[in-house]
C-alpha cells in the first residue's frame, strides 16, 4: 500500500510538472507576446493548466470513476479559494514588492501542487480511488 501511494504521488508530481510547462508557456506567450495585463496572463495560464491536470490526474493518478461533474465542481471550489489568494500573492510579491514575475509564478505553482494534491487525494477522490478500468487491470 505504501508503494502505491508513493507512485500515486510521483504521478501527480509528473502531471503537475507537465501542467506547469503549459502554465509557464502560456503565461509567457500571454504576458510577453500578447502584452496582456500580468494578472490576466496568470489567470488564463492557471485555468489552462488546471484543465490539463484535472483530466490526467482523474484518469491516471487517482484512477477514479468519480462523477466528472462532481469532481470538477469540487476542484472548481478549491480554485475559488486558491485563485484569488494566489492572484493576490502574485500581485503583492511581483507588483508591490518587485519580485521577479516568473519566480513568483513558480512559487505559486509549488504551493498549488502541494495543496491540490492533498485536496484531491483526501476530498475529491477519497472514496473513489482506484475504481476505474485501469485500476482493475
Amino acid at each position: 500500500m505504501k508503494h502505491k501511494e508513493f507512485f500515486r504521488t510521483v504521478k501527480f508530481v509528473l502531471f503537475s510538472i507537465s501542467a506547469g510547462v503549459i502554465q509557464m508557456g502560456s503565461f509567457a506567450l500571454l504576458n510577453e507576446l500578447a502584452g496582456l495585463e500580468y494578472w490576466l496572463s496568470y489567470l488564463i495560464a492557471l485555468v489552462l493548466s488546471v484543465l490539463w491536470n484535472f483530466t490526467f490526474n482523474r484518469r491516471y493518478t487517482f484512477q477514479s470513476t468519480e462523477n466528472i461533474g462532481r469532481a470538477m465542481l469540487l476542484v472548481g471550489l478549491y480554485y475559488c479559494a486558491f485563485t484569488p489568494l494566489s492572484t493576490w500573492l502574485e500581485h503583492i510579491l511581483a507588483g508591490d514588492m518587485g519580485w521577479n514575475e516568473y519566480l513568483v509564478t513558480f512559487l505559486n505553482m509549488l504551493l498549488n501542487m502541494v495543496t491540490e494534491f492533498l485536496f484531491q487525494r483526501f476530498v475529491v477522490y477519497r472514496k473513489s480511488i482506484d475504481t476505474n478500468e485501469l485500476a482493475n487491470k
